[in-house]
């Protein structure tokens, strides 16, 4: 009898275990999404806000939302520059936002 007991209280070490993990990653990668969009909103920000594109600033965010910008950064292409960084790099936000909140319920259910 104390060996059962002994297995049912494993299971639920294990369970509580990946659920704790399951949680861990999934506000991991909340955050990574998150971190992503702020970046991007951060330089449609700098940009149509005026902001010196020579200062290191503005050099550093830019230099981070490219690669963020995945396939939006010439979805548009407006003749405006400021309307082509925010229309892009703005959906990129969203997208990011968008997939890493599934991303996340997904990891939730399976876990």
């Amino acid at each position: 009898m104390a060996e059962h007991s002994e297995r049912r209280r494993h299971r639920g070490n294990s369970a509580l275990t990946r659920a704790r993990i399951v949680t861990a990653v999934a506000a991991t990668l909340r955050w990574i999404g998150t971190i992503a969009a702020v970046v991007l909103v951060a330089h449609v920000v700098l940009t149509v806000g005026g902001a010196n594109p020579a200062n290191a600033i503005t050099r550093f965010v830019a230099s981070w939302a490219d690669p963020l910008a995945l396939g939006f950064r010439d979805l548009f292409m407006p003749e405006d520059p400021k309307a082509r960084i925010l229309v892009n790099y703005g959906l990129a936000a969203v997208f990011w936002l968008i997939v890493t909140s599934l991303v996340v319920k997904i990891i939730r259910r399976l876990g």
